[in-house]
């Protein structure tokens, strides 16, 4: 019967399916690194932004307190002078462009002085806890947001005013009119938005102070994490969606002496659109060759299907004859491919013989260690036995493990034996078994070599464990019986008792020490 498809077929479709899932996955991978790059230098380069706008905001502050502070020296010796008092707020404020407006305030709470005189607060007694949040700090303070008496939506920075006997008259305060042309938005307005990025100030109530769109000012904003993060003095940079349900790649620092927050953002869209562009010219560039490789495949796959064939017809005629070796000589010595396959038919044999006996090692070792087991231990006495070998016995429990695994968990204890285990390793010679009979229980057979050098050996190990420093549990002790089995008569498994004995002496008499079984 005729196959329904051939062996060129059944290569271009392979070769064909390859090319195209390599091309896929190149894209994909390409793309995967250039999002991730991009969206991460995106996130860096706001975070570095909004650093620096909160480090020249932190200047603006330090250098409006120190106006405040030089006005409250002056205002504290003549503060009974209203003229002189209205002169110096209005130079506070005409000399520089930090305040929309300067107030002072005795120590009743009543504005005594005012600039611009156009604002008809002078004589305003303060009453809201808002307003009074200078008076009753007493230092030097950037308050919360407020509606001032006259109705602006404002910030102050104000500084309290004593007299030389050191009595409190008040304070000078020069205000940031939030919801109106102010020095924030000359320090923050120059930011550049031509690629859809913006910048935004927020206080430690997550109260927009700054945003480009001014109807903004004065909201809450709660469920934005680069806000709740800045809120508590973090600075740093993350993808988020912000409060209008947008992506934006936002960077963010606090103003210090503020508590303020900035944050500056750019929609993740805006940022993805020009790695589209670039995947996409990529794929078009990509085109004429990818058209070609598959010409080269369809050509290449009815070259490659002839030899393939006569391999294939060998293997079929393993079912129907014997001489298989035979059949497989026919193929032409040339051809890479048959070779190679003919080759792997003979690997395959070494192959499955390897991981037999691979199979009956894992049977002989305990998965978790790499010693071996109670099996491989079986196999190990039967050896000694057989060639007459004497050697010492030395039978080691670690002490108190219950509580190992009951105060830190199994995982920890399994970690302990693995490590243990090492020591031990590390301590026996090539000739010498280690394995684990069970459990904390392990045991050591020293080849060709007498009880006194055992006691010695096991003392070594004994202190090394003692000493070592392990993970988490740091330090654990061990028990250790020795006993010596010297090609007698005596049955091996009394051997393994004795020092099973000794072991349980060690124990009785007060674990981490070795205790010798001395039986002839």
């Amino acid at each position: 019967m005729r196959d329904k498809l051939n062996l060129r077929k059944l290569i271009l479709c392979l070769s064909v399916f390859s090319v195209l899932v390599t091309l896929l996955n190149t894209f994909h991978s390409i793309y995967r690194v250039q999002h991730e790059l991009v969206v991460n230098n995106t996130i860096e380069s706001n975070r570095v932004y909004a650093v620096k706008m909160a480090e020249m905001t932190d200047t603006f502050i330090d250098s409006a307190l120190s106006q405040l502070e030089y006005s409250a020296s002056i205002i504290s010796r003549r503060m009974l002078e209203p003229l002189v008092l209205q002169q110096e707020v209005n130079r506070l404020r005409t000399q520089t462009d930090s305040f929309n407006s300067v107030v002072i305030v005795n120590a009743d709470g009543v504005i005594i002085s005012v600039s611009p005189e156009t604002i008809e607060v002078k004589g305003v007694q303060l009453t809201e806890e808002s307003a009074l949040q200078s008076l009753n700090a007493k230092t030097p303070l950037i308050t919360n947001p407020f509606v001032s008496p006259a109705g602006n939506y404002l910030t102050s920075m104000s500084y309290p005013i004593f007299s030389e006997n050191g009595d409190y008259l008040g304070y000078v305060a020069g205000t940031i009119y939030l919801d109106q042309k102010n020095i924030l938005r000359t320090i923050l307005g120059q930011h550049s938005y031509k690629d859809g990025s913006y910048l935004y100030v927020v206080d430690k109530h997550q109260t927009l102070i700054y945003h480009p769109d001014p109807q903004r000012i004065g909201e809450v904003i709660t469920n934005n994490e680069a806000i709740r993060a800045v809120s508590r003095g973090e600075e740093g940079g993350q993808a988020i969606v912000n409060s209008q349900s947008v992506d934006m790649l936002s960077g963010y620092a606090p103003v210090k002496h503020a508590g303020w927050g900035i944050i500056a953002e750019k929609p993740e869209e805006l940022v993805l659109s020009m790695l589209d562009d670039q995947m996409w010219h990529m794929f078009i560039e990509s085109l004429p060759i990818s058209v070609l490789i598959f010409l080269i495949i369809w050509v290449s796959s009815i070259f490659i299907s002839k030899p393939l064939w006569q391999l294939a017809s060998v293997v079929k005629s393993f079912e129907s004859h014997n001489s298989t070796k035979q059949d497989l000589n026919e193929v032409k010595p040339w051809y890479f491919e048959a070779s190679y396959l003919k080759r792997s038919f003979l690997s395959t044999f070494n192959i499955v013989s390897s991981t037999i006996d691979q199979l009956h090692l894992d049977t002989l070792t305990d998965p978790m260690t790499g010693l071996l087991n109670r099996r491989g231990l079986g196999k190990a006495i039967d050896t000694l036995r057989a060639q007459k070998t004497p050697f010492s016995v030395l039978a080691l429990d670690l002490d108190y493990f219950k509580k190992v695994n009951d105060s830190f968990g199994h995982d920890v204890g399994d970690d302990l034996l693995v490590s243990v285990a090492s020591m031990l390793k590390a301590q026996a010679r090539e000739v010498d078994i280690v394995c684990r009979s069970g459990g904390e229980e392990f045991i050591v057979f020293l080849v060709k070599t007498d009880i006194h050098q055992a006691k010695l050996v096991a003392e070594r190990i004994r202190k090394s464990i003692a000493l070592n420093k392990f993970d988490a549990v740091e330090h654990v002790t061990i028990s250790i019986g020795v006993s010596h089995w010297s090609a007698e008569d005596e049955p091996i498994s009394a051997t393994l008792k004795r020092a099973d004995d000794a072991l349980y002496q060690a124990k009785h008499n007060g674990r981490n020490r070795t205790e010798l079984d001395l039986f002839k």
